[in-house]
Order: C-alpha cells, then sequence, then structure tokens
C-alpha cells in the first residue's frame, strides 16, 4: 500500500509511518496546499485544511493523509488542536489529536493575528519549535511531544483502513 502525506513537514511523516505500521505501507511525502490560512482558527477550518491535504496528496496513492494543525477558542480560552484526516477516494476518515490549552501570554498573540509556531519561537528562544517538538511537547515538558500527538489523530483517520470493524 502506498500512502501519501500531504506535507512536507518531517514530524507529519513520522507520525503518519508511526500511525500505518500496521499496514506494512510505504509512506512518502507531498507538498500541497491546505486551502486554508498559514494558521487555521477554529475546528472547521482545521478539519478542512486536513481534509483537503488528504485529497490533494491521493493523487496516484492508495491513500491520501492529511495532517492540520490549528487553534480553537472554547469557554477555557484558546487552546491547540490537531486534525488529521485519510482518503481512498471514496471514504474519507478523521482523527483528531490532544487538544491543548494555551497560556494568555500565548494566546493573545495569536488572536491578535501571529501564527502559533513563530511565536514558539519566540517564547522559547529556538527557531524550527513547529519542526521539532511542536507547541504540544514545549507545553507538556515533553509529556506529548508533537509527533506522538500526530500520530493518535493519523490513527484515528486511519482506523477504516486498520481495522475490520468498518
Amino acid at each position: 500500500m502506498d500512502i501519501a502525506v500531504g506535507s512536507g513537514n518531517p514530524v507529519k511523516l513520522a507520525a503518519t509511518e508511526r500511525a500505518a505500521r500496521p499496514l506494512d505501507a510505504s509512506v512518502r511525502a507531498v507538498a500541497v496546499a491546505s486551502g486554508v490560512p498559514e494558521q487555521p482558527r477554529g475546528r472547521e477550518q482545521t478539519v478542512r485544511g486536513a481534509e483537503n491535504r488528504a485529497r490533494a496528496a491521493l493523487d496516484g496513492a492508495d491513500l491520501g493523509v492529511g495532517i492540520e494543525g490549528g487553534v480553537e477558542e472554547s469557554s477555557g480560552g484558546l487552546a491547540l488542536i490537531m486534525c488529521a484526516a485519510a482518503t481512498d477516494g471514496t471514504r474519507l476518515a478523521r482523527g483528531g489529536g490532544p487538544t491543548l490549552p494555551l497560556p494568555a501570554s500565548i494566546a493573545e498573540r495569536v488572536r491578535s493575528g501571529e501564527e502559533l509556531g513563530p511565536v514558539m519561537d519566540d517564547v522559547l528562544g529556538e527557531d524550527g519549535v513547529a519542526r521539532d517538538q511542536g507547541a504540544a511537547g514545549a507545553l507538556t515538558a515533553g509529556a506529548i511531544d508533537r509527533e506522538s500527538a500526530l500520530a493518535h489523530a493519523v490513527a484515528g483517520a486511519l482506523a477504516p483502513w486498520l481495522s475490520e470493524q468498518y
């Protein structure tokens, strides 16, 4: 089975490889557009970005996978959300990763229009947080790393292909 991931991000590729192990699949990265803003806002926009990436990545593959991180307002404040989608051209399935509350100082900057990745780089004094530990790793002291968080989202999206129960 050939799985194409709609992103060139190595963490998203590794998360998909991890979730797809039971399928004994080859997993490759395909750079595609999400069709949503760089910083998706709200669950609907985040899910749409994942679905758009999955459909665009499918070209020539058995399965297309899309992964999108976004932010969502809730009663507890602004939170980081992670969504994944998988499609074979007939079926489309979705999965989600953990939801993490953002600290007030970070949330305020994101609300004002900044993207979470660069804000995290600035706050942590690092470069490429989004490609490494991600906000999930930084905000949980490594208890949740970005790859494992995204792997859970992808596994949820791959469930119809991982289990005979579907």
